[in-house]
Parts: C-alpha cells; sequence; structure tokens
C-alpha cells in the first residue's frame, strides 16, 4: 500500500516525498469520529481549495483512499433544476486516470495535471494541520 501511495505522490507532486507525514497512529486526535466522518471534514477543507461556493451549491474534494480522488459539484440552474457531477481521478502507476460519467475516461496531462497536483499539495497541507493538528512534512503533532 505504502508503494501505490509513493507513487501517487511522486505522479501528482513530482518527486519522491516520505510517507512520515502520512503514518496513522492509534492515538488520533478525532478517534472517536468514524472513517466517513473524517472523510466529511477533509472534504470540506478540500471544497475550499478552488474558491468559495455559491450559496445553495455543494462541493466537495477528497482523497478517497490512496489511488482514488474525487471531486464532487452540486448546483441548481436559473429554472430550479438540480445538477450534478462526480469526478474520480485514479492514480495509476502510468498516470493519472479522470473518470467522469458519460464522457470518456482519459489521462489528464499538462495545466489540469499541474491543478490537480496543487490541489493535493494544498489539500495534504490544510488536512494534516486542520484536521490532524500534524506538521505536513514530519508527521509530528502541531502544539
Amino acid at each position: 500500500m505504502k508503494d501505490i501511495f509513493s507513487k501517487a505522490l511522486k505522479i501528482l507532486i513530482g518527486s519522491d516525498v516520505s510517507l512520515a507525514s502520512f503514518q496513522v497512529t492509534k492515538k488520533r486526535p478525532f478517534k472517536e469520529l468514524t472513517e466517513r466522518e473524517l472523510i466529511l471534514l477533509e472534504s470540506q477543507i478540500g471544497a475550499k481549495l478552488f474558491g468559495p461556493v455559491a450559496a445553495g451549491n455543494r462541493r466537495e474534494f477528497f482523497n478517497e483512499d490512496p489511488k482514488n480522488w474525487i471531486w464532487y459539484e452540486e448546483w441548481t440552474d436559473a429554472d430550479r433544476k438540480t445538477h450534478s457531477t462526480t469526478t474520480r481521478y485514479e492514480v495509476h502507476t502510468d498516470g493519472i486516470l479522470k473518470v467522469r460519467e458519460g464522457e470518456p475516461y482519459h489521462f489528464i496531462e499538462g495545466q489540469e495535471l499541474q491543478n490537480l497536483s496543487m490541489a493535493v499539495q494544498m489539500y495534504h497541507e490544510r488536512v494534516m494541520r486542520d484536521i490532524y493538528k500534524r506538521d505536513p512534512q514530519t508527521g509530528k503533532l502541531i502544539n
């Protein structure tokens, strides 16, 4: 599992990084929360990475597991009809596959890959600091 996560980070961020900052200990600050509740907290941070969410709209961006990132958007149009879209970014050894219903799957590149890489890096830093109270580089608790 560590190898997959290391490869994903290398593809996304472009360099080898230590997995020390991703180690989860049994002394989690939110040990009473379920995994789903933690994902919801993380997705609230992820949603803000792309700018403000308009009133009545919903956005989520989170790391489902080491191989999948999820971006969900929900909005209401002028006719009060609700729309939504879910994009899954799958980490593969040869790139990041973009999966969206009704569209052909394809490996992202160029600006889209750079944007996702930056979002993943920002997500990691903010989630580590704001939720887990850990330094994103070292994984050590922040006092």
